[in-house]
C-alpha cells in the first residue's frame, strides 16, 4: 500500500438514493419494524429519517413510537425484509453513466454509507458494482455516521487522497454536509427539488447532469 498522497480525481459516492435508488425499500423495511408492534408508520416516513443512520431512527422511533425491540433485534428484522427484496432494486437514472465516465478516465471511486456492510454489498451486487470500488466504507467501520465528517475523512484515507481531489456525490443534506465538513468538493444530487446545503454544488436530477458536474468539476469538457 502506498504511504503518500494522490492528487488524482477520487470519487466518494452515498449509496442509498445516490448509487441505487433503495429508498423506497428502505422504507419497506422501517415501516414493517412498526406494523409488527401495531404501529401506524407516520406520513412521511422517509422525508424525516433520510440521511440517518441506523442507530439514530431506532432512538427515534423508541422515543416516539414506543418500540419495544432492543436495537440488534430491530436491526435484524429491518435487514431481513431489505435482503429478501434486494434483488430487485436498480441503479438511480444517470447513476452508472457517471460512475462508468469516471471509470473509463482511471479516476478511484468508493462508497461512503451510512448503512451496514450487509446491506452496501445487497445494494452494490444489485446494480452490478460489487468488486468495482477502490474501497468502501459502511456503517461499522466508524464511530461517528453522517452527518459527522469521519466516514469520508476515513475514505480519504484509505485512499490516501488529497480532499482538494475529492469529489463527493450525495442525495440528502445530512450526507452533503459531512462531505463538505471533510473538505471534499460536494455535489447535492437530490431526488426531489431542495436548496443545496452552503458550500455544495446543486446538481439537477436527471440522466446526464450528474455526468456533466462530475467531468466539470475536474475541469474536463462534459461531452
Amino acid at each position: 500500500m502506498s504511504t503518500g498522497t494522490t492528487t488524482a480525481p477520487v470519487i466518494l459516492w452515498d449509496l442509498d438514493g445516490t448509487l441505487v435508488d433503495s429508498e423506497p425499500l428502505h422504507e419497506q423495511a422501517l415501516v414493517a419494524t412498526l406494523e409488527d408492534e401495531g404501529i401506524a408508520p407516520l406520513d412521511d416516513l422517509h422525508g424525516q429519517l433520510l440521511g440517518l443512520g441506523a442507530p439514530a431512527i431506532h432512538a427515534l422511533f423508541r422515543s416516539r413510537f414506543g418500540i419495544r425491540r432492543d436495537y440488534d433485534q430491530w436491526l435484524q428484522r429491518r435487514w431481513a425484509v431489505y435482503l429478501e427484496r434486494a434483488p430487485s432494486l436498480r441503479a438511480r437514472p444517470g447513476a452508472l453513466e457517471a460512475f462508468e465516465a469516471a471509470h473509463a478516465l482511471g479516476w478511484q471511486q468508493a462508497v461512503v454509507s451510512n448503512s451496514s456492510r450487509v446491506i452496501v454489498d445487497a445494494n452494490l451486487a444489485a446494480i452490478g458494482l460489487a468488486g468495482r470500488l477502490a474501497a468502501i466504507v459502511a456503517a461499522e467501520d466508524v464511530s461517528r455516521p453522517k452527518p459527522d465528517p469521519q466516514p469520508y475523512r476515513l475514505a480519504q484515507q484509505r485512499l490516501a487522497a488529497q480532499p482538494a481531489a475529492v469529489l463527493a456525490v450525495e442525495d440528502s443534506a445530512t450526507g452533503a454536509r459531512a462531505a463538505l465538513a471533510a473538505g471534499c468538493r460536494t455535489f447535492f444530487w437530490p431526488q426531489s427539488p431542495q436548496a443545496a446545503p452552503a458550500g455544495a454544488v446543486l446538481v439537477a436530477d436527471d440522466r446526464a447532469a450528474l455526468r456533466a458536474a462530475l467531468l466539470h468539476g475536474i475541469g474536463l469538457p462534459a461531452a
